[in-house]
């Protein structure tokens, strides 16, 4: 297999994909992947534009026809990179229409799709993640609750929906809360268009601390939603226990 695709997908503005993807991005370079970002948000590329240099990037309109056959192919040309999609918050509509061609191309790139969908309280946030299954069904889809909109207990509409439960139960997919950067910095960040690594040497010393620690917590979540499952045939290698062990086990 390839590297994986991540979609950092929620179809709609203001509910923290950006920040995501930019934290995703940091986390693979952190574990020593190379990654190419495709930033499909082309009227205000804010992803791009704070990786430029650091990262490959390229901007793709998914909203045609064209661009996904662009993402497929660069797919294929890249093999070696992680590919870290964000997505524009109209882009609902360009994966209804056009989102079977990266779906159906998926076992011949050799890739897993994994999408990261963030939500904010609101319905419409899981009316649009119903449309986003539907859409790309070869995906495992991870839900993430923006922490900045409150915490876990916040998000009742999504806690006791059907999605939710469809999610975790039929499609072994988790719901995680996005840990929340204080204000000031999450600002600097977006305002000054930096990379999470270059923020971490560049800001005033609070500033710094502040993302180390939200840095720290965002690696952790990632670390949990990330990682392989432990396969049957894995574990059937593992080496058994000698008896003494075994005897002292229990």
């Amino acid at each position: 297999m390839s590297e994986r695709i991540y979609i950092v997908g929620g179809s709609k503005g203001g509910v923290g994909k950006s920040m995501v993807s930019l934290s995703l991005v940091d986390y693979l370079l952190q574990r020593d992947k190379k990654v190419l970002l495709v930033e499909t948000d082309n009227s205000n590329p804010d992803v791009h534009k704070a990786l430029q240099g650091v990262v490959e990037s390229q901007i793709i309109d998914l909203d045609e026809a064209s661009g996904w056959v662009s993402l497929v192919n660069v797919c294929d040309q890249k093999k070696g990179h992680v590919v870290v999609v964000n997505t524009a918050a109209r882009n609902n509509r360009g994966v209804s229409k056009f989102g079977a061609t990266l779906n159906d191309t998926l076992a011949e790139l050799g890739r897993e799709l994994m999408t990261l969908w963030v939500i904010n309280r609101q319905r419409d946030s899981l009316e649009l993640l119903a449309d986003y299954q539907m859409a790309i069904q070869s995906t495992k889809l991870n839900v993430l609750m923006n922490g900045y909109f409150g915490d876990e207990a916040k998000f009742e509409l999504y806690n006791s929906s059907k999605i939710k439960a469809a999610i975790e139960n039929d499609l072994k997919g988790k719901s995680r809360l996005f840990p929340e950067l204080a204000d000031r910095v999450a600002d600097d960040l977006y305002s000054k268009r930096l990379s999470i690594e270059a923020a971490s040497k560049e800001m005033p010393i609070g500033n710094r601390a502040e993302l180390g620690r939200w840095r720290r917590l965002v690696a952790a979540l990632f670390d949990d939603l990330l990682s392989e499952p432990e396969t049957v045939k894995a574990r059937s290698a593992r080496p058994k226990p000698k008896a003494s062990e075994a005897s002292a086990e229990s």
